[in-house]
């Protein structure tokens, strides 16, 4: 079984993990039917549809 001579160093360890963490920001679309912002594949916080269709009643 492979076991390592020396100690990782945090430093060394840390520039492996770095490219793990780079995330995108997502992706902001207009709502088709009321035009706000609205963060892609998600329901429309403010006219609550998704795709068309009327998921949840909005006030």
């Amino acid at each position: 079984m492979a076991v390592p001579k020396r100690k990782t160093s945090k430093a060394r360890r840390d520039k492996r993990r770095a490219s793990n963490i780079k995330m995108t920001a997502p992706n902001i679309v207009k709502c088709p039917q009321c035009h706000e912002p609205n963060v892609s594949h998600r329901v429309c916080g403010s006219c609550g549809y998704y795709k068309d269709k009327e998921v949840i009643k909005v006030d």
